[in-house]
């Protein structure tokens, strides 16, 4: 089993930005891919950014050229830093663990608690 602990968040005026941490324990070596969705009010929860093993990455065009995804095998953490931040960037954001399929990326529904993001415009 994968357990995961986020850390970052908070509160941001539009255009600031943002990191979040999320690290990594229990059966690592398992972990073919991590990902962060993120879920605003009333919304589907949705796939932010992927990275695999190999250090390839993947993100959803509403956040492409802004957010970027990346990680430390050394301390087993997998960060997401967030630029140029919208007020449609604010939701609950969620790391995951998941493994690259033919169909891409998926979940397989090891989650991490969850961090706060608001962006006041």
């Amino acid at each position: 089993q994968v357990q995961l602990v986020e850390s970052g968040g908070g509160l941001v005026q539009a255009g600031g930005s943002l990191r979040l941490s999320c690290a990594a324990s229990g059966s690592i070596f398992s972990i073919n891919a991590m990902g962060w969705y993120r879920q605003a009010p009333g919304k589907q929860r949705e796939l932010v950014a992927t990275i695999t093993s190999g250090g390839s990455t993947n993100y959803a065009d509403s956040v492409k050229g802004r957010f970027t995804i990346s990680r430390d095998s050394a301390k087993n953490t997998v960060y997401l830093e967030m630029n140029s931040l919208k007020p449609d960037d604010t939701a609950v954001y969620y790391c995951n663990v998941g493994r690259i399929s033919l169909n891409g990326y998926r979940s397989l529904e090891v989650w991490g608690q969850g961090a706060q993001v608001t962006v006041s415009s």
